[in-house]
């Protein structure tokens, strides 16, 4: 286990906000399966390639998968997991300016387009602190400058916590049987609710239905399954439990607006990239 000390040293809590006028850039191997939750005087863009990375804040699990980043706002406590140390994690770091957009104050995942990640790559090369006034800052500045354009919705890729106990029963036990068929009378029988005692439950613990809940959870897993690429899309269908292949891709595009097949041939943008 490393020490409070080396923990103090990690870039993400020590470097960061040194300089609080700068925008700070940081490509790296993640290098372990957790960062501890923190929080910074600047707001983060993350982007990840090559893991399965899920960001946790007070309010929300993030899953964060290809193709696609996280904008988290100055001063949110987060904490990342990672399936792999090997993922890589390239962040841009900004500090928060007077009168800004709407937007930098909404955590939230967005699809990165083709323009997003050509900057993105562009910025490979770079580590530590841009300075106000040099190219680079100008350049990561105007990064941050259109993504209130090119980022018009967001993509529900996050679950709540549940706070009730008797909740987190039942979503433990829908984690566990995301292939099966789970009817909510059945559910609400098990756990012994009435239908519309649970019902109710759902909506004011989690603001959203069961089917709600149940759907995007296992969409979540169906992008894990594709993204470790052992299964074919009918594999996956099958193993979060859509017995038909257009419905899956239906559902899946609904939340993804990409096509599963599409998703799959997305992957890996950036990663053959490496920080330099």
């Amino acid at each position: 286990m490393k020490s409070p000390q080396a923990f103090e040293e990690k870039y993400y809590i020590k470097e960061v906000d040194a300089d609080e006028k700068s925008i700070y850039c940081h490509h790296d191997l993640m290098g372990e399966h957790l960062i501890p939750t923190h929080k910074h005087l600047k707001a983060q863009l993350l982007y990840t390639e090559g893991g399965i990375i899920h960001v946790t804040t007070e309010t929300h699990t993030y899953f964060l998968p290809a193709r696609h980043f996280l904008w988290i706002p100055a001063g949110v406590a987060h904490s990342i997991h990672t399936s792999s140390e090997q993922a890589i994690m390239r962040n841009l770091y900004f500090p928060k300016a007077k009168n800004e957009h709407g937007f930098y104050d909404m955590e939230g995942i967005y699809p990165a387009n083709d323009l997003l990640l050509q900057m993105m790559l562009f910025t490979n090369r770079w580590n530590g602190h841009l300075k106000k006034g040099s190219r680079n800052y100008a350049i990561a500045n105007a990064i941050k400058a259109m993504l209130p354009e090119i980022c018009t919705a967001q993509l529900h890729l996050s679950l709540p916590f549940a706070r009730d106990q008797r909740l987190e029963n039942i979503l433990s036990y829908l984690d566990e049987n995301l292939g099966e068929t789970i009817l909510f009378s059945d559910l609400a029988n098990r756990f012994g609710f009435s239908e519309r005692s649970l019902y109710r439950l759902f909506e004011k613990d989690l603001g959203m239905s069961f089917i709600q809940y149940f759907t995007i959870r296992r969409i979540l897993k169906a992008i894990e399954l594709l993204l470790e690429k052992k299964l074919s899309v009918n594999e996956v269908a099958l193993a979060v439990g859509y017995n038909s292949a257009p419905t899956f891709s239906n559902t899946f595009f609904k939340i993804l607006r990409q096509r599963p097949t599409e998703y799959m041939n997305s992957f890996g943008i950036l990663e053959k990239f490496k920080p330099i």
